[in-house]
């Protein structure tokens, strides 16, 4: 069997190749990005590399010869991904790949006003009507998204500013997304399956907020805003409404319309879902966010001591 992973390139894909190499042999691991020579070290250790691209069908139809199940890591371009997307699985439908594996988002439902679901949703529905095998791993927020993008910035100012108010969600940690990917890439059974994988706790923005005090030893105020103030901080950043591949802005990679919509969902109760699926499908319970933040208390600390410094210099 060959397993492909596209955006392999990327941190969840290099993930689930490492984790797949635990199990299978490199020949059995197809990889593929728009920019393979990021690949290298494992072209090296004998998986087949290979150029593919979203915005290629073609190509990318190319790119997936001979794979039987491929993971398909959804696109950056939260609010423009579907068709990205389309041509994914039209891709995988004329490549003969056998069976998809799809990173949703939790709680892709009609009725769900953030941008990132709306995507997912359109590419579930997709999905349904392939006439290929499917599984979807509806993954919650990533905890990393607190230790790398919202917590320096609230260490570095004090200010936790959202309007989420006490809508809560159940952050999981992307290595136990990546562990659970595998177990569905390498398992039987799966073919027709929504997976919610989530963390072991729901928590509120305000509660990330104490937790972030607790952790860095700073303190923490909770600003509750609109979404015009949350547009305004955006804005102050220079992050820009819409997406910008590869652009990042105060550790920041997404866009302001995402995240806002984002924060209406969680405020509405959207995201407010917690689900043991990690633990059935890897036969281990998920990491919690404190967890994560307090082993790497002194990255927390160095980013947002860098974020103050580089906003003390231009003021």
């Amino acid at each position: 069997m060959l397993i492909a992973i596209t955006g392999a390139s990327g941190q969840f894909g290099r993930l689930t190749a490492e984790l797949l190499l635990d199990h299978i042999e490199p020949a059995s691991l197809l990889l593929i990005s728009r920019s393979p020579e990021k690949l290298a070290d494992f072209a090296a250790r004998g998986c087949s590399v290979r150029k593919g691209d979203f915005d290629d069908r073609d190509g990318l139809t190319a790119a997936l010869a001979g794979a039987d199940r491929m993971l398909m890591i959804s696109g950056t371009r939260v609010g423009f991904r579907e068709p990205q997307h389309t041509n994914a699985v039209r891709a995988a439908q004329a490549a003969g790949v056998g069976h998809i594996v799809y990173t949703s988002f939790i709680a892709a439902d009609p009725g769900n006003p953030s941008l990132a679901v709306k995507d997912h949703l359109f590419t579930e529905t997709l999905l349904h009507a392939s006439g290929l095998e499917w599984t979807v791993l509806r993954d919650a927020q990533y905890a990393e998204a607190v230790l790398d993008a919202m917590g320096p910035l609230v260490v570095a100012t004090g200010r936790m500013t959202s309007l989420a108010r006490n809508g809560r969600m159940a952050f999981v940690c992307r290595q136990d997304c990546v562990a659970a990917a595998v177990a569905v890439l390498l398992g039987q059974g799966h073919a027709g399956k929504t997976y919610n994988i989530t963390g072991p706790e729901l928590l509120s923005y305000g509660d990330v907020g104490r937790l972030l005090a607790d952790v860095s030893g700073q303190p923490v105020q909770f600003v509750d805003t609109d979404a015009e103030g949350l547009y305004a901080l955006f804005d102050s950043l220079g992050i820009p409404r819409q997406p910008v591949d590869n652009l990042v802005v105060s550790n920041v990679p997404w866009n302001s319309d995402d995240m806002v919509s984002f924060e209406v969902a969680v405020r509405d109760g959207h995201f407010a879902i917690l689900s043991d699926d990690v633990e059935r499908l890897t036969g281990r319970p998920p990491r919690s966010l404190r967890d994560l933040l307090m082993a790497n208390h002194d990255q927390l600390l160095a980013a947002a001591g860098a974020m103050r410094a580089g906003h003390a210099s231009h003021p």
